[in-house]
């Protein structure tokens, strides 16, 4: 078995961090992994488990499926004749008309793992996300506007579904895939119930981030937890949760391949800095929360950068975070501030990686190649590019066909636990007085900084 599993806590759910390598069974690698798995459940945010070593565009779905050469492609021995095999795949969602914004923006800020209000003032959620998205809503309209009235992710998110199920026949394994999204239609709620009623008997819990974040796979987690558990069947359904998969082989490849791509789109591809961009999370998830989103992020870029090295490409590389709220600490070096250092400092060609996104959304449609490139050329920057996010291309697709495969075997009834660091540190709050004072005061600001600053970028939208 190629993933490692642990159990955090409640009845139901396992949750599976799939290895690097998809051939060998290392109990070297195994060890990392599980390192790793420590570090997070504690809420350290220290790299200390050894960095993995890899050897050696298509923009939307495609009728055919190219085979990664690392496929898995034998016979599944674990998986019975009966059992009905289901996915989740879990995304953010967004409006599809201008219409939906506002209902979509409350959605998001009704969310306690966006805004993070302590137990006290939770009874100002919801009435808070009601003022907050009101305020806010006119220039998110904007923002959609300029991108053709709303945001792709549904349909995108819809065709890497299908490619995925096709991906999965393929190597043989029947399945039903689902969609999930937290904020907007599909909601969770939608695909459980259809999960529920098509009588799957194993399901596989992916999240569409290559990286693990409390505000997003967190987020997402904690709402099935709270629907398994209030159901009697779902309760005992045997479940896996892939928590993150940004060092997967096939993973890495694909964006290596994106990125080797778009550079020869300049005229002197050495030269390009390449520039990733990655969503931003507040400071206090990864000092206070035990977020493990910036280590993972780092060392993600790292894989990336070493394939890319591997192929011959030593260009320099620069990792920023993009859409931060209002004037409270972000993950930095930030985005914005960094394409105009860049260019005073004499960079002419820039090639601009979405490294937290796999679907083309508001973020990189409107964010990236609007304003970010509007930023760049102002600032002296003469030749810009972006990749694409990786959508449906093939060897990505037939990679998570292969991390759903892998994470089977661990799919139990009988586990002891379904948690995420989210569950984890609100107990480490409660037993510690400080660190729960710390987490009042920056819950509350960051609540109403929200409230006072409508004019600044939202999160996720």
């Amino acid at each position: 078995m190629d993933a490692v599993t642990r159990s955090y806590g409640l009845s139901g759910i396992n949750i599976s961090k799939s290895n690097a390598s998809k051939i060998r069974h290392d109990s070297s690698m195994h060890a990392c992994e599980i390192t790793h798995q420590s570090c997070w459940r504690s809420g350290t945010t220290g790299r200390s488990f050894q960095k993995l070593q890899l050897q050696n565009r298509k923009r939307f779905c495609s009728a055919g499926m190219l085979t990664h050469p690392l496929s898995v492609t034998e016979s599944h021995s674990d998986i019975e004749e009966d059992d009905k095999i289901g996915v989740l795949l879990l995304n953010l969602g967004g409006p599809e008309t201008l219409h939906d914004v506002q209902p979509f923006l409350y959605n998001l800020f009704a969310d306690p793992d966006i805004i993070r209000l302590p137990r006290l003032f939770r009874f100002l959620q919801r009435p808070l996300a009601q003022l907050i998205s009101t305020l806010r809503a006119p220039k998110s309209k904007q923002g959609y506007a300029s991108i053709g009235g709303g945001s792709p992710l549904r349909k995108i998110t819809d065709e890497q579904a299908d490619a995925l199920k096709m991906a999965l026949e393929e190597k043989k394994v029947a399945s039903n895939v689902y969609v999930a999204m937290r904020y907007w239609h599909p909601f969770t709620q939608e695909a459980v119930h259809q999960i529920k009623r098509d009588g799957i008997t194993k399901l596989v819990v992916l999240p569409l981030y290559p990286q693990f974040s409390i505000s997003t796979t967190g987020s997402s987690i904690r709402l099935l937890q709270t629907l398994f558990r209030e159901d009697k069947i779902l309760s005992k359904l045997p479940v896996a949760i892939i928590q993150s998969w940004y060092q997967r082989q096939g993973y890495v490849k694909s964006m290596a391949d994106l990125i080797h791509k778009e550079l020869q789109t300049f005229g002197s591809p050495d030269e390009v800095m390449i520039f990733f961009s990655a969503h931003g999370v507040p400071v206090s998830y990864v000092r206070d929360a035990g977020d493990p989103y910036k280590d993972q992020m780092e060392e993600c870029i790292d894989l990336i950068m070493h394939e890319l090295k591997a192929r011959g490409i030593h260009n320099h590389h620069k990792l920023a975070y993009q859409s931060r709220v209002g004037p409270v600490e972000w993950l930095k070096p930030y985005t914005d501030e960094v394409l105009v250092e860049l260019g005073q400092k004499g960079v002419k060609s820039l090639l601009a990686v979405p490294v937290s996104f796999v679907s083309e959304h508001i973020e990189t449609l409107e964010e990236i190649d609007m304003e970010y490139k509007e930023l760049a050329l102002e600032s002296g920057i003469q030749n810009w590019g972006r990749v694409p996010a990786l959508g449906c291309t093939a060897t990505f697709i037939a990679d998570l066909a292969d991390a759903v495969i892998e994470a089977l075997p661990s799919a139990s009834a009988s586990a002891t636990a379904i948690t995420t660091s989210t569950t984890d540190n609100a107990n480490t709050f409660v037993q510690d007085p400080l660190a729960f004072a710390i987490k009042l005061l920056l819950g509350s600001f960051l609540a109403f900084i929200l409230l006072l600053f409508p004019g600044f970028k939202n999160q996720n939208v």
